[in-house]
């Protein structure tokens, strides 16, 4: 279990970036007619700019380099 989180550590901090993000753009911008799907409430856009911030944090992972065949 330890290996698999320290592999993917760079998800989890990416997720943990974009959930205080998506807290703080509710909380400084917002949504003050409470049409916006996304940013009308603290919950949908904490977790969306969680996700986002782990699938742009996920660009920076180093993968293997792969065998050129001979």
């Amino acid at each position: 279990m330890k290996k698999w989180i320290l592999s993917n550590k760079l998800y989890f901090i990416g997720g943990l970036v974009g959930a205080l993000a998506g807290f703080l753009y509710y909380k400084y911008v917002g949504c003050i007619t409470g049409t916006c799907a996304i940013t009308s409430n603290p919950l949908r856009s904490t977790i969306y700019f969680a996700i986002m911030g782990a699938l742009v944090f996920s660009l920076f992972k180093k993968r293997p380099k792969e065998e050129m065949p001979t």
